[in-house]
């Protein structure tokens, strides 16, 4: 498979279809022009963006969405700094509206965010069930952030999610993938019945070969922020993020070689030169 096909196979989200397999987020950047250019570089389509009113302003008073090119991206609206299902049900709700005044695709789908606790920033796996069903019977294509428990993530696809999005580890903390087999139980789990059903590793990537990993393990996607943003050179970084997820993509779609205990000899072992003395 070339490298243009495996990077145009397309990645399917509900009713959306899109190119890249990687999301960004916006927060962190030092300014909003270094996030511009580091979306454009990252050849993402998809952005996620935190909905709530006091982070679309800047302190200068700037509008972050005045720095995106809402004909090139879909936004993904996502309900960041919630810790109740009700709070993040608003919240998606507030996007939805905000979006539907753009024009933008992305009115029609949240990615959901319902925090435990300000400590760790991991899911609350019941809230978010809970905020799950009511959006789903609001109309929204829910894009859950989970933990990497498989159990949690089959009920939130029962429940109507249009993805499941394991975390890798802790939101920002840049630990990568801390539990691999978790995640391929999610993939087994979600895809068992419908292999078509994406899953994206959200959270916790702090390098290319942390994308690289989540792609080869087979994940649809892997959505990313601090990995970009907090990088000592951000746009190399976006290029490099680019290329771990394509990278990823093509090493699970050739298939790697099994792992072995001992080694096995890369040159044939037959018709070798025999030099034993005549």
């Amino acid at each position: 498979m070339s490298i243009d096909t495996a990077f145009n196979t397309p990645l399917v989200l509900g009713t959306h279809e899109f190119t890249s397999r990687l999301i960004v987020g916006t927060g962190k950047y030092a300014s909003y022009d270094l996030m511009r250019d580091c979306l454009e570089t990252s050849a993402a389509d998809v952005i996620t963006v935190a909905v709530r009113r006091e982070r679309l302003i800047d302190a200068d008073g700037r509008n972050i969405l005045d720095f995106i090119d809402l004909d090139r991206y879909t936004i993904l609206p996502n309900t960041a700094g919630c810790f109740s299902a009700d709070d993040a049900v608003r919240v998606a709700r507030l996007g939805r509206e905000i979006l539907e005044g753009l024009e933008n695709p992305g009115a029609d789908w949240v990615k959901l965010e319902v925090l435990g606790d300000t400590r760790t920033l991991l899911p609350d796996p019941i809230a978010t069930l809970e905020a799950t069903e009511k959006l789903v019977a609001d109309g929204f294509q829910v894009l859950c952030y989970s933990t990497d428990d498989p159990i949690t993530a089959r009920r939130l696809k029962e429940a109507g999610a249009t993805s499941v999005m394991p975390a890798g580890s802790p939101i920002g903390s840049g630990q990568g993938i801390l539990n691999p087999n978790n995640i391929r139980i999610c993939l087994e789990y979600l895809k068992e019945d419908d292999p078509g059903y994406p899953v994206i590793v959200d959270a916790g990537v702090g390098t290319a070969s942390d994308v690289a990993q989540a792609m080869e393990l087979g994940c649809d996607g892997v959505l990313l922020n601090t990995g970009i943003a907090g990088a000592d050179d951000a746009l190399l970084m976006a290029e490099a993020m680019k290329y771990g997820c394509l990278a990823g993509r093509q090493a699970f779609l050739a298939g790697r070689i099994p792992k072995k205990l001992y080694a096995t000899a890369s040159s044939p072992e037959t018709g070798v030169i025999d030099l034993k003395p005549a």
